[in-house]
């Protein structure tokens, strides 16, 4: 089966990145994730103080939301990165490299913010993926 999804990493007159895709289309089911942070299940915030604790914690997040829509990383078109530092930026592309595991890298942009929603907290990611339709299925 070939890929929903088609990534452009340098549409002409644009420099590649290797930290994202400029441009990513695809068809299917479009599925939008609120911004994840990092929180336990019972809600305890999880490496506070630690950027790649909590990277690590926000993309496992992410990973449980995707799969509640019956997507993966390799679904994902796009990614918004807030972070109350731009130096946590390092560590989030760790953790989301460790995440995607050789998947195509979605469309991100990246936003260093004054404060999230808890002080505690240093990064926050939304996600938009599309996954294909299934013959027979409907939306939840």
């Amino acid at each position: 089966m070939t890929s929903h999804l088609t990534h452009v990493p340098a549409p002409d007159g644009l420099a590649p990145s290797p930290q994202y895709s400029h441009v990513v289309w695809g068809t299917g089911r479009f599925i939008a994730i609120s911004g994840q942070c990092a929180l336990d299940a019972s809600g305890a915030v999880v490496g506070e103080g630690d950027a790649a604790a909590q990277a690590h914690q926000v993309f496992a997040n992410l990973e449980r939301c995707l799969a509640a829509a019956g997507a993966g990383f390799g679904d994902v078109v796009k990614l918004t990165y807030f972070v109350t530092d731009v130096a946590h930026l390092p560590a989030v592309r760790d953790a989301r490299d460790a995440h995607f595991a050789g998947a195509p890298l979605p469309a991100s942009s990246a936003v260093q913010v004054s404060a999230l929603v808890r002080p505690e907290l240093l990064v926050e990611i939304e996600a938009f993926a599309l996954v294909p339709e299934r013959a027979g299925t409907s939306a939840r």
